[in-house]
């Protein structure tokens, strides 16, 4: 018998009409036919490079993180010769399975007027809530009449998190709120404190408060103590 323990499993796309990423529109879920072959994750830093008058160079100020990215690319096929393609679409011209697609991550969902929203899962490697950001349609294979063989799909997804989600990481983070920190190799105090007040002048209370004999120097391993501090 086959040892069916190695086939790799295929890229998922769940589709939610709401943002809370709870209930799953099944009718929409997309399983690419055979897997991507590619995938990109984009991780951009936005910072403020404004030099001053007379200054030919600059040094760039830390300004926020944009949300991450994923883009992925595969092949929509109607010819049935390629392995491993998904049986289900076998049986589906490349029209119908564009229309699927569409359909999952794309169409404006009535309830909310709006394109649905995504989970994009692949094994161990992708497990990520987004939209849509773009989507490329490249038509490369034909027909003698002209109907579509083969595609090939460009896809584009930003990471989304719910107003909620976000309200509660930003509370989790606030300076009012005591937090621990657990020292790593290398760690700086100043660094730390930067972290958690967004200002490195307060790494000397933080000493302070932790009884450190130095602050220049942390022993990797020990349990800092960050509570909220008079900023006055």
């Amino acid at each position: 018998m086959p040892d069916n323990s190695k086939t790799l499993a295929k890229l998922v796309i769940h589709s939610f009409d709401k943002n809370d990423f709870k209930v799953e529109n099944k009718d929409r879920l997309f399983t690419t036919p055979i897997n991507p072959e590619s995938f990109t994750k984009n991780y951009t830093v936005e910072l403020d490079t404004a030099r001053g008058q007379g200054q030919s160079s600059t040094n760039p100020q830390y300004k926020s993180s944009a949300p991450k990215e994923l883009k992925i690319e595969f092949i929509l096929d109607g010819t049935n010769t390629l392995e491993g393609y998904v049986d289900e679409y076998k049986k589906l011209n490349v029209h119908k399975q564009l229309k699927k697609l569409l359909a999952c991550v794309y169409d404006v969902v009535t309830e909310t007027h709006r394109p649905p929203f995504l989970r994009v899962q692949w094994g161990s490697e992708i497990d990520f809530n987004c939209v849509l950001s773009n989507l490329d349609i490249n038509h490369i294979l034909f027909n003698p009449d002209g109907s579509p063989l083969r595609v090939k799909i460009n896809a584009g997804f930003i990471q989304y998190v719910s107003p909620e989600e976000q309200a509660k990481g930003d509370r989790k983070n606030s300076p009012d709120l005591t937090h621990y920190k657990k020292v790593n190799e290398g760690d700086r105090l100043d660094l730390l404190a930067y972290k958690v007040y967004n200002n490195s002048k307060y790494f000397l209370q933080v000493g302070k408060v932790n009884g450190l004999t130095s602050v220049r120097y942390l022993k990797a391993g020990i349990q800092l103590y960050l509570p909220p501090l008079d900023k006055t």
